[in-house]
């Protein structure tokens, strides 16, 4: 590849989408950013408009070649990374979607799994595809929306049931990825990792199942081919005579949470990563063997490069890290994420006070999609500090939740933990994190990681890096935090944790 190349990943997230550019050092050449909406039709809902995610695409895309001075053309490859399990189903001949985006977050589909977990569906399911029956998850989204869309009103269509139409592969079903890599090639793909996180996908078999289809009534002919996170073979071209007015590979694909596990360089068994987002999401590589957990984690394709074994993960899912601190700005007890250390550092502790950010239901180890947000332990003394110290240390205890049950499952001791994602620039949460699980928490020097995975793929498929010890070169460490807290004391507080959690379970109930 010539000194002027360089690789582009389009970093598609819950609340927004971004483009960044890097060159041969992984260094960021050029980072543009729009948000979305979040459209929540009732409570326990959250939708996103496709189109305008694919607007978005283009724009930012647009925008950070402008910025960098680049021409399109100078872009060796494109790699994707996108929030998972978010899903979408559009009709092929027109490309528009049927109805709007299901978000990771949307809850609508509760009464659907616990009608599985009451057929004693659960085991069989997590055997096939490593995952927790639950809502989070692709497969009940999309029957969903192949139940209560409306049919499509458009010639191709002829007002004939969304079902039918979807058997006959006049419909196609993806993840945030598919529907990108569909709009830049129109190639109909997507990745192992994103494949893993859909409740339909056998992670052993490395095929979509026949029958979690059937089950969920999601026909064969609406799903994307599966292929490896970095394909040398390629997804596909852009369009020379679409926005970019280039032919560039689209090469690499990584659902958000893998590509930080690739960004960080976390190639070999025993490397860790949490990505501070919208959500939390601690992962750890496996190696080539999927390991099944008995402590609430997921297990889950991590990455797989062309030509070799699939690497799998286990993985904690925390719902609600940086969306915590959104809704502490929401209700104005904050002025803006950067208050938050300050107002924390003011007081000494929480005065007791917990709060147990269960907005959208427990993710990993609880799985309780009906628990809710709570707080518990408030005075008349309590004030606006120990609520904002406590939804900080809220964030410390969820990962020290996932921390111990990794650490069970597969009998390696963190020592080390690897972060990123927006909230990592805190170093007070650092910090708290390091106190409340007792180990060094470790921050890159390039903390978007997730798009740097992104790139990495893609960059690994075309050649532009010759080899994953030219990425683990690159990686730098920016800042390393210890424990500083006594750990009788950081056990004391996260026992306390532990009955706070208890009282915010199965409060969403319909009786």
């Amino acid at each position: 590849m010539t000194q002027d190349t360089y690789v582009g990943a389009i970093d598609q997230g819950t609340t927004g989408t971004r483009f960044m550019i890097f060159d041969h050092g992984g260094d960021v050449v050029a980072n543009a950013y729009e948000q979305h909406e979040q459209i929540y039709p009732e409570p326990g809902w959250v939708e996103h408009d496709p189109i305008e995610i694919w607007e978005n695409t283009k724009a930012v895309v647009t925008v950070g070649l402008a910025e960098a001075g680049l021409a399109a053309d100078q872009l060796a490859s494109l790699g994707i990374t996108n929030q998972r399990e978010t899903t979408v189903i559009w009709d092929a001949p027109s490309g528009k979607p049927v109805y709007n985006a299901l978000v990771w977050q949307d809850r609508r589909t509760t009464d659907r799994v616990e009608e599985l977990q009451e057929a004693g569906k659960v085991e069989g399911i997590r055997e096939k595809t490593g995952l927790e029956c639950d809502a989070y998850f692709s497969a009940t989204k999309a029957e969903w929306i192949l139940d209560n869309a409306e049919p499509l009103k458009l010639e191709s269509a002829r007002s004939r049931d969304l079902r039918d139409r979807a058997r006959e592969g006049e419909l196609l079903v993806g993840t945030i990825d598919a529907w990108l890599i569909y709009n830049l090639t129109g190639n109909h793909v997507t990745d192992v990792s994103n494949a893993s996180r859909t409740m339909l996908y056998d992670i052993e078999d490395l095929d979509w199942d026949p029958d979690l289809l059937e089950e969920f009534g999601v026909p064969a002919a609406m799903l994307p081919d599966v292929r490896p996170s970095s394909d040398e073979e390629y997804y596909g071209h852009t369009d020379p005579d679409g926005f970019l007015g280039a032919e560039v590979p689209v090469a690499g694909a990584l659902g958000d949470q893998q590509a930080a596990l690739f960004g960080q360089t976390c190639f070999d068994a025993g490397d860790a990563k949490n990505t501070y987002g919208t959500g939390s999401f601690y992962l750890m590589n496996t190696g080539e063997t999927p390991v099944e957990s008995d402590h609430g984690l997921l297990t889950t394709i991590g990455f797989q490069r062309s030509g070799e074994p699939v690497q799998y993960a286990l993985e904690g899912s925390i719902f609600v890290t940086g969306a915590a601190i959104e809704w502490l700005e929401d209700i104005d007890l904050i002025n803006n994420a950067a208050q938050t250390a300050e107002l924390a550092k003011s007081v000494d502790s929480t005065d007791g006070v917990y709060v147990v950010p269960a907005f959208t239901g427990l993710g990993a180890p609880h799985w309780d999609g009906r628990a809710r947000g709570t707080i518990v332990g408030m005075t008349r003394g309590t004030e606006k500090a120990h609520l904002v110290r406590a939804t900080l240390e809220a964030i410390g205890y969820r990962t020290r939740d996932i921390a111990a049950a990794m650490e069970a499952d597969s009998g390696v001791e963190t020592t080390t933990l690897r972060v990123d994602g927006g909230a990592v620039k805190n170093d007070f949460l650092c910090q708290l994190q390091s106190d409340i699980i007792q180990t060094d928490i470790v921050r890159p020097e390039v903390d978007e990681t997730t798009a740097l995975g992104a790139a990495y793929a893609a960059g690994l498929a075309v050649g532009y890096w010759d080899s994953i010890d030219e990425l683990r070169s690159n990686w730098q460490v920016d800042e390393t935090f210890e424990p500083a807290m006594d750990a009788e004391r950081a056990d004391e507080m996260y026992d306390r944790w532990a009955d706070a959690v208890e009282r915010s379970r199965g409060w969403a109930s319909e009786e």
